[in-house]
């Protein structure tokens, strides 16, 4: 359900009144706040309370919620709140247990708080975080996608000084066999992966930083001798934009904002987060809480509609054979 004091509650609401044929999904989170949802934008929407996945009946303009908490009162909406981080993070740690057990094929996340995480003593920067922890210790990345882009980060929610320092040799290559893998989960027979260099101009032969010299080219070279198409380091200012062009069908961008300016520039409601290396399938928008509109009914469900969309491609195509598919039909 996301922060409850956010926009999750109610963009997952919205999805689920304005999109009757996803009726094979539940919601993992708070029934008082996920009723008010309902409430809020239909008097008449039902919302039953779930003891077990197994009991869900998918029915027409019924929201389904399997309780991840129980919160007495209603937090305040449009601001931090401890008791919204608190109930963020037990509907994000019910929901990685379901898929863990094979109880649910895939997860679609609202958007969290980390503020409201660390007003709930809870030190976690974001989403991926929690589920790497949660899910065995998995070595998972981010990649942000769209219809055009794909992007695969080597460091995510940290300071960019720690970014550089943490972008060495393993994570390059944790980043670019995660490139690989997800391009073929999405049905690319051998994923073309581009490597964005750290430095302007990819450190112009060591004149801007070296980087690329000494971390990312032999990270792409030891790539290439296990068989993945990697390339770079290329330029960043220019990368997307040949990715863009069909030249490239994953880019692994060094950190937050180089990776994700490029696809969120295209359109927030086109975005789709995937975290990659997880034993299970999730996906998430391409946004935050937005509390600024929270509670005011404004909120447009349709990047949650688009992470959905692709968690269930990507649920479907797993144990299939790979097939060159572009990024635009995905």
């Amino acid at each position: 359900m996301g922060d409850p004091s956010g926009i999750g509650p109610e963009i997952v609401a919205r999805l689920f009144l304005q999109r009757p044929e996803r009726r094979h999904g539940i919601v993992v989170g708070d029934p008082l706040v996920m009723a008010e949802a309902v409430r809020r934008l239909d008097p008449g929407g039902r919302v039953r309370r779930l003891d077990r996945v197994e009991a869900a009946r998918f029915a027409p303009g019924l929201l389904e919620v399997l309780p991840s908490s129980a919160l007495a009162v209603l937090p305040p909406v449009g601001r931090v709140c401890a008791a919204s981080g608190r109930a963020a993070y037990a509907a994000i740690v019910a929901a990685i247990g379901l898929a863990r057990s094979g109880r649910v094929a895939g997860l679609v996340t609202a958007p969290i708080h980390k503020e409201a995480l660390a007003a709930a003593g809870l030190a976690y920067p974001g989403h991926t975080e929690i589920l790497a922890e949660h899910a065995g210790g998995a070595r998972v990345a981010m990649m942000l996608a769209n219809d055009e882009i794909r992007t695969v980060l080597v460091t995510i929610h940290c300071a960019l000084s720690e970014a550089i320092r943490r972008g060495d040799f393993a994570a390059q290559m944790t980043a670019i066999r995660l490139a690989h893998g997800a391009g073929r989960s999405l049905g690319i027979a051998a994923p073309r992966v581009a490597v964005a260099g750290l430095n302007p101009h990819a450190g112009e032969g060591g004149l801007f930083g070296d980087e690329e010299i000494r971390i990312i080219r032999p990270a792409i070279e030891a790539a290439r001798a296990e068989g993945i198409d990697a390339s770079g380091p290329w330029p960043g200012d220019t990368v997307f934009m040949q990715a863009r062009r069909g030249r490239f069908d994953v880019v692994v961008a060094q950190y937050h904002d180089q990776g994700l300016i490029p696809v969120k520039y295209l359109g927030l409601e086109r975005g789709v987060n995937v975290t990659l290396g997880l034993p299970f399938v999730r996906t998430s928008p391409d946004h935050g809480t937005a509390f600024d509109i929270a509670g005011r009914g404004l909120a447009d469900p349709a990047s949650l509609a688009t992470a959905f969309a692709y968690a269930e491609r990507l649920i479907a195509r797993r144990g299939a054979a790979p097939a060159t598919i572009p990024a635009r039909d995905l």
